[in-house]
């Protein structure tokens, strides 16, 4: 019978001891190292197929998970959740986790970022800057109003969608910003910014509600990445402050909070809306006048209720009846008459 490994290594030293007594001891040391580490080997070498399994679980869970998300990570600084736990912890103020020297152009930009609002559903909203229908045209060179065409119903076997169009991007915690994604922000104030392309449309909505009695106010338009990030630190230190983990809080967090580099708002096409009778960003404004309008005809201007109600399980987002984002008439008719979502609609017809 063939002896196994253990047995030869035995058998072998067992040889060198008889020959020199005085390596007994050394003899032994090797022995119990050697067939230590042997055994381990075996180990991982028998459960294989257990380990693999595992680490497809963990990669996976790391890929789809919201409080996973590298780019947050890198975008902040934020090298580990210790880092960033003491980051907040230490400061009272809200900062990046990692402060750097800026470069003279950087330190513009934050300059501005700092003066841009951007409304949340728990923070007191009472200096929160809005911007009316007369606001906007007050400060955008008015140019002559597109007819809209509704007569012709849309569907998805009459048009024929690119996932490289623009307004179709799809950007969420699993689908960060890209790299090469290149937009030009129109500018109406120096607090309300939007990529410049949507604009026409955004007006003309504004106008078809005032003109049934609705007066819509954006609250949030574009952000900047600091913007961005300022948000989501804030709210992660308002869940540590109540004494939740840093991971735990990360997740409330980014159910609430896009995560930095997944923000719509931070391409300039997303848009917080509300209106002069309800300013408040609250799953009370769907009952609102406004609420219930945008819902009914914002499609009809290239716009979508980005989080519906319903849908969290799929945008990882909760529902927010005054986030509207813009995807071009087309897609969002489709999507108001088959009730899906941006990522539904790119399952389906990109």
């Amino acid at each position: 019978m063939k002896k196994t490994f253990q047995e030869n290594l035995i058998a072998k030293f067992t040889g060198i001891t008889k020959r020199h007594s005085v390596l007994t001891y050394p003899c032994l040391a090797a022995v119990a190292v050697i067939l230590f580490f042997y055994h381990i080997f075996m180990h991982f070498v028998n459960n294989g197929k257990r380990y693999v399994s595992v680490a497809f679980v963990a990669v996976f869970f790391m890929s789809s998970c919201s409080f996973s998300f590298a780019v947050f990570a890198e975008r902040t600084g934020f090298i580990s959740a210790q880092e960033t736990y003491s980051a907040i912890v230490e400061d009272s103020d809200i900062t990046l986790a990692v402060e750097q020297p800026l470069e003279p152009q950087e330190q513009i930009i934050l300059e501005e970022d700092e003066n841009e609002t951007a409304c949340e559903p728990s923070e007191e909203t009472e200096d929160v800057v809005a911007y009316s229908l007369d606001d906007l045209l007050a400060n955008h060179e008015e140019k002559p109003y597109q007819a809209l065409n509704t007569d012709n119903e849309v569907t998805g076997e009459e048009y024929v969608f690119d996932s490289s169009d623009w307004r179709l991007v799809l950007i969420n915690k699993q689908h960060p910003i890209p790299e090469d994604y290149d937009f030009t922000l129109g500018t109406f104030t120096a607090g309300m910014r939007c990529d410049e392309r949507i604009i026409e449309d955004l007006l003309l909505m504004m106008k078809a509600a005032k003109d049934e009695g609705v007066n819509l106010e954006v609250c949030s338009p574009y952000r900047g990445d600091n913007r961005q990030e300022y948000l989501f630190n804030k709210k992660i230190k308002n869940y540590m402050g109540q004494g939740m983990s840093y991971m735990e809080a990360y997740k409330m967090a980014s159910q609430i909070v896009t995560v930095p580099g997944a923000s719509e708002h931070q391409v300039g096409l997303a848009l917080d809306i509300w209106s002069d009778t309800y300013k408040s960003l609250d799953k009370g404004f769907e009952d609102t006048a406004a609420g219930k309008w945008l819902a009914e005809h914002s499609c009809e201007y290239g716009f979508i209720l980005r989080y519906p109600e319903g849908k969290e399980y799929i945008t990882s987002i909760e529902y927010e009846p005054w986030h509207f984002r813009y995807v071009g008439r087309e897609a969002a008719m489709i999507m108001k008459m088959e009730n899906i979502c941006l990522e539904e609609f790119w399952d389906k017809y990109l």
